[in-house]
């Protein structure tokens, strides 16, 4: 199973040597904070309105891609690599760490809730946050953590990887074959 946040939206790919199912939802991080996280940092109150929102979207993606029995989630692109920065308690983007990393949904779940809470001074500060994700990544933080709680309600031993490539690099591989 392949989710990740996006700009514009969240993917849903589930499959091995092929795609089984997709979904795509429109819930990426610029959307979400666009929609519900104005504050810095954002209130309990458009919290939970996003949350909404996210858990909305990925209902319907859970109606085309089965969420039960999932081995291994590999969360992919700018979100989750830097959810895994903060995971990896990294005082730089370092790739060749980030790439490939198996960590505990917990721990990704946890370091989700730590960005989302962060003020933008805060998480500017971090020296893996590349600046452009600085505002948005509150909100692909917090969709990652709702995406994540729904996958271990079906799939409670299921594991997290995370990979620099993104779906593009995909498509063009699918191509390229």
């Amino acid at each position: 199973m392949l989710p990740g946040p996006t700009r514009a939206t969240t993917e849903f790919v589930r499959g091995t040597a092929a795609v089984e199912a997709a979904r795509s939802v429109d819930v990426g991080c610029v959307r979400i904070s666009e929609r519900h996280l104005t504050a810095d940092p954002p209130t309990a109150e458009q919290i939970a309105a996003a949350t909404a929102d996210i858990n909305a979207a990925i209902d319907e993606a859970a109606s085309i891609v089965d969420l039960s029995g999932i081995a291994t989630v590999v969360g992919l692109a700018g979100s989750i690599t830097t959810i895994t920065a903060q995971a990896l308690d990294l005082t730089a983007y370092e790739p060749d760490r980030i790439h490939l990393a198996k960590l505990s949904p917990e721990a990704h779940r946890e370091s989700a809730l730590a960005l989302l809470h962060a003020t933008t001074t805060e998480r500017a500060a971090l020296g893996y946050m590349h600046p452009g994700r600085v505002d948005v990544i509150g909100a692909g933080a917090l969709v990652w953590h709702e995406v994540l709680g729904r996958v271990l309600e079906s799939s409670p031993d299921a594991q997290v990887v995370t990979s620099e490539h993104d779906i593009l690099d995909g498509i063009a591989l699918s191509c390229a074959e």
